[in-house]
């Protein structure tokens, strides 16, 4: 073939897209041809059916729940001596439910402590600002508030006093800041104790389970088959900080005494009988005189220690201890340390009268007396 000397440009052009196309048409039938030949065409789907009825119980319970779900970040002021300017910068994140119409938000103590500010986010999207209302350290709760645009409905609570070991749970929150996750499991303990932050008393009845609770996950809401609240999930039982399989819940029947009093005060206004006692000094002296329970360090004047006729330690001027009474048990369960023997008051309510066991001088007595307002 000739060369196509002084062709006009417009017609070279129209050959070497011809050309091209032809070359592109032949790699798409070689490579067709190849699929076809190899078998790799995509296979077609098989339906799957209707879920499960179990399947479809869990995406409903989700779907109600999460709306009363609001994640949680909090913030620190920090000052720049230099600039003279005061910054916000993040602290730390959480989750928490809405309790109430009133706009009130119930999480861990330790998810806002020594935070500056706090931040509700809404499923939607939408961040609120929020205040806070109340905090118990003793029972790792806190309760903010934020002024919702619209009524968003609260979850629902149930009991923890009739819980059953293997029974199924769901939690909700947003571990790792992954916003509304949810996780199953079962109740794998009841009845468990950890240290309350303050280190004065213990956080009784909580739930262990196997759902996963990871970083974030805490203030939540640990929910039954039947979408109701039973605890407040708190804690992780972990050496690397991330799900072990052993999981904790502050009880819905701690949260719905507790939570009422932060929202009305402020703070949780603890039952007491008007003792003063100290783990350290209760576990020398109930070494040195051989005693397993509480020691009564002073009876406080005009208290319901004083009327139920209770007797302190007296130290002799040479340094010598006279035993006073030493309480082991309360309304019959054995009191071990003084975080315990509060645990124990903690069951009740102020105004309650309660039974408690001592030793005296050796011998065992029982005595009453009726709780009065302490505090937290």
């Amino acid at each position: 073939m000739r060369p196509l000397r002084g062709a006009p440009g417009w017609l070279l052009g129209l050959v070497v897209t011809v050309v091209s196309a032809c070359f592109f048409l032949a790699a798409v039938i070689s490579i067709q041809g190849q699929r076809t030949r190899g078998g790799a065409t995509p296979r077609t789907v098989t339906p799957r059916g209707e879920l499960g009825a179990e399947e479809k119980a869990t995406i409903d319970l989700f779907q109600k729940a999460r709306g009363s779900v609001v994640y949680i970040s909090t913030s620190d002021r920090v000052f720049d001596p230099w600039t003279r300017n005061v910054f916000s910068i993040p602290r730390g994140t959480g989750s928490g439910f809405i309790w109430d119409d009133a706009g009130h938000v119930v999480t861990n103590n330790h998810v806002v402590a020594g935070a500056a500010d706090a931040r509700v986010r809404l499923n939607d999207g939408r961040d609120l600002s929020a205040t806070l209302v109340g905090v118990s350290p003793a029972h790792d709760l806190a309760v903010l508030r934020v002024k919702l645009p619209e009524r968003i409905g609260a979850v629902a609570i149930g009991t923890s006093n009739d819980l059953r070991v293997g029974q199924k749970v769901f939690a909700i929150g947003n571990p790792f800041g992954l916003d509304w996750t949810l996780t199953t499991g079962i109740i794998s303990a009841l009845d468990r104790s950890l240290p309350a932050e303050d280190s004065r008393s213990l956080i009784e009845h909580l739930i262990q389970t196997d759902a996963a609770i990871n970083p974030g996950n805490s203030g939540g809401p640990l929910l039954d088959s039947a979408g109701r609240l039973i605890g407040v999930n708190a804690a992780i039982f972990s050496p690397s900080g991330a799900s072990a399989g052993v999981g904790f819940a502050i009880p819905v029947d701690t949260v719905n005494r507790v939570v009422p009093q932060l929202i009305a005060v402020g703070r949780y206004v603890r039952p007491t009988i008007g003792i003063d006692l100290d783990e350290g000094l209760n576990r020398l002296i109930a070494e040195r005189l051989g005693l397993e329970g509480v020691v009564v360090l002073r009876i406080r004047p005009r208290s319901a220690a004083e009327q139920a006729g209770l007797r302190a330690v007296r130290i002799t001027r040479d340094g010598g201890v006279i035993p006073g009474d030493t309480i082991v048990a309360v309304d019959g369960k054995p009191v071990r340390s003084v975080a315990e023997f509060y645990a124990r008051l903690d069951d009740h309510q102020v105004g309650d009268v309660i039974t408690f066991r001592v030793n005296r001088d050796g011998k065992t007595i029982d005595l009453s007396a009726k709780l009065q307002a302490g505090d937290d």
